[in-house]
C-alpha cells in the first residue's frame, strides 16, 4: 500500500506542509485539480445520497475547496474544515460556495449532533496516524475524530473517506477506531491492480450495516478482491485481509466451484 518516495505526512504537521506554495499547486496544477475532482465525484457516488435531493454535507480536509466545488455543482450545500490556513485562504480566493472552518480533525468535529446528511474526505485521514509531538497519540486522535464524526452525522448517513494508507497495519488502526466509535462499513478499493490508479475509500455507515458498493476495476472479473466489510462487532483483521469478512458463505462456495471448473 505504501507509495513510492517520501510520504507528505512524514514531512511534519499538515498545517506546515500545506503552506502557500503547496496551496498554489491546488489552484494552478491542472492534473492535481483533475485528480481531486474525480476522487470527490467517486466519494459522492459512494455516499449514495437520494437522487435529486440537495443535502447538507461535511468536507473534512477541504483544502482549497476543489471537492466542495464538485459538491456545489451537484446541487449540495457543504461545510469544509481544514487545518491549513494557507489552503483555506486559497479556497476563499477562489470564492467557493461552502462555509469554511479552520480546525484540527484530530481534536474532534465541532458541530451539533445530527447536523449533516453525509461526509466526504479526500486524502486527509492518514495524517492522523502520525505523531508530530509527544502529546499526539494516533489511536486516541483517530477515535476522537471518528466518535465526533459519528455524532454530527444524521442517523443512517454515510461518510466516505478517501485515504492513502501506508500499510495494512495503518489501515487496521484506522478501521479499528472507526468501529469503536460505532461505525459499520468497509473499505472499497478501486483499480486494485493498478499502481497509479489504485484508490482506497473507507465507507462508513452511521446506521445498520448495509450493502457495500463494489470497487471499480478494468477487469470486472477481478472485482472479488476490491472491498472488505466490517461491522461494529469485533472481527479478526486476519479474516478481513483474506477477503472472507465481506462475502457470504455462498460466495466462498461459488469461488471454489469456479476454481474446480478451471481445474485448479
Amino acid at each position: 500500500m505504501a507509495s513510492r518516495g517520501r510520504r507528505p505526512e512524514h514531512s511534519g504537521p499538515p498545517e506546515l506542509f500545506y503552506d502557500q506554495n503547496e496551496a498554489r499547486k491546488y489552484v494552478r496544477n491542472s492534473r492535481m485539480i483533475d485528480v481531486q475532482t474525480k476522487m470527490a465525484g467517486r466519494a459522492l457516488e459512494l455516499l449514495n445520497l437520494p437522487e435529486g435531493q440537495p443535502c447538507y454535507l461535511l468536507d473534512i480536509g477541504c483544502g482549497s475547496g476543489l471537492s466542495g466545488d464538485y459538491l456545489s455543482d451537484e446541487g449540495h450545500y457543504w461545510v469544509g474544515i481544514d487545518i491549513s490556513p494557507a489552503m483555506l485562504d486559497a479556497a476563499l480566493d477562489r470564492d467557493t460556495e461552502g462555509d469554511l472552518l479552520l480546525g484540527d480533525m484530530g481534536q474532534g468535529i465541532p458541530f451539533k449532533p445530527g447536523s449533516f446528511d453525509g461526509c466526504i474526505s479526500i486524502s486527509a485521514v492518514q495524517w492522523l496516524c502520525n505523531a508530530n509531538k509527544k502529546s499526539d497519540i494516533p489511536a486516541k486522535r483517530l477515535y476522537h475524530f471518528f466518535s465526533s464524526l459519528y455524532s454530527v452525522l444524521a442517523r443512517g448517513a454515510r461518510a466516505v473517506l478517501q485515504l492513502y494508507p501506508e500499510n495494512s497495519e495503518q489501515l487496521e488502526l484506522i478501521t479499528t477506531q472507526a468501529t469503536k466509535a460505532g461505525f459499520t462499513g468497509g473499505v472499497v478499493v478501486d483499480y486494485p491492480n493498478s499502481a497509479k490508479a489504485k484508490k482506497f475509500y473507507l465507507c462508513l455507515f452511521s446506521g445498520p450495516s448495509t450493502f457495500l458498493p463494489k470497487g471499480l476495476s478494468e477487469n470486472q472479473e477481478e472485482e472479488e478482491a476490491t472491498e472488505s466489510m466490517f461491522t461494529n462487532k469485533r472481527v479478526p483483521y486476519r479474516l478481513a485481509r483474506q477477503g472472507l469478512v465481506r462475502k457470504s458463505r455462498e460466495w466462498v462456495l461459488e469461488k471454489k466451484e469456479r476454481r474446480r471448473r478451471q481445474g485448479k
